[in-house]
């Protein structure tokens, strides 16, 4: 990984715990894993931790194990101590067939130039009737500089999640957008950069606003949270969620 992309991940590791966009998310997962019921100790993967920020949360509800392809994010999640970290890649993962219970994948798969190939082998490892969470970016209509810097492949609709799923053998249980608040904010940034041709950096994304401001941003995302933890479904947003079975 090059130079600029180690800073943007350290940059996004910094922010991560503060940052009203990464605390919302944590909130819509804590909502959408309350409903599917799992047991006690459930064995849980979180299939590209990154620096193992969402293994904290997640620990509290079983055994937790991290993959994680770059060896940056590797060291910060394991100096966590929240469960065993692995290096290595979500296309090929060193675990037996039904070694988990609940495997998330979060902003992951539009990364990966083969995103079935991917929810194929996280199918491998969950155990018959687990569930896998899955988020993603929506929208390829709104693809701009911000997906090149992060290293994109492709944004979803809900249609695309799902037909990339079901190749892969899975039921979608649920799929749901959220974070609506932004859309119009960021179609009016796609159109300036277009007017720019592409100037605007994305490192506005991981500016962390005061916190009167920060905590104003969560509070759509919390409403949006406890929604979809009562079975909701948010028709529109810059972000999908998917339960799959």
């Amino acid at each position: 990984m090059h130079s600029v992309n180690r800073d943007y991940e350290l940059q996004t590791h910094r922010a991560e715990d503060r940052h009203w966009w990464y605390r919302g998310r944590r909130s819509v997962l804590e909502r959408t894993i309350e409903r599917l019921g799992m047991p006690p100790r459930a064995r849980i993967l979180d299939a590209g931790c990154g620096s193992g920020r969402n293994m904290v949360e997640l620990a509290r509800r079983g055994a937790v194990t991290g993959v994680e392809i770059s060896p940056t994010s590797v060291e910060l999640a394991r100096a966590r101590h929240v469960g065993e970290v692995v290096e290595g890649s979500v296309m090929e993962m060193p675990f037996a067939e039904h070694s988990f219970d609940l495997a998330v994948c979060l902003d992951v798969i539009e990364h990966l130039p083969d995103d079935q190939g991917a929810l194929r082998e996280l199918r491998r490892v969950l155990a018959p009737g687990g569930a896998l969470l899955v988020t993603v970016p929506a929208y390829q209509w709104l693809w701009s500089g911000h997906d090149k810097v992060n290293q994109h492949c492709r944004r979803y609709s809900r249609a695309t999640l799902e037909q990339a799923a079901h190749a892969a053998g899975w039921e979608c249980e649920h799929s749901t957008h959220f974070n609506s608040l932004l859309l119009p904010v960021a179609i009016a940034l796609r159109a300036l950069e277009r007017l720019h041709r592409g100037t605007t950096e994305s490192s506005l994304d991981l500016w962390v606003p005061p916190a009167p401001l920060n905590w104003l941003l969560q509070r759509p995302l919390e409403l949006e949270a406890a929604a979809i933890g009562r079975g909701g479904r948010i028709p529109v947003g810059l972000s999908l969620l998917a339960v799959l079975r």
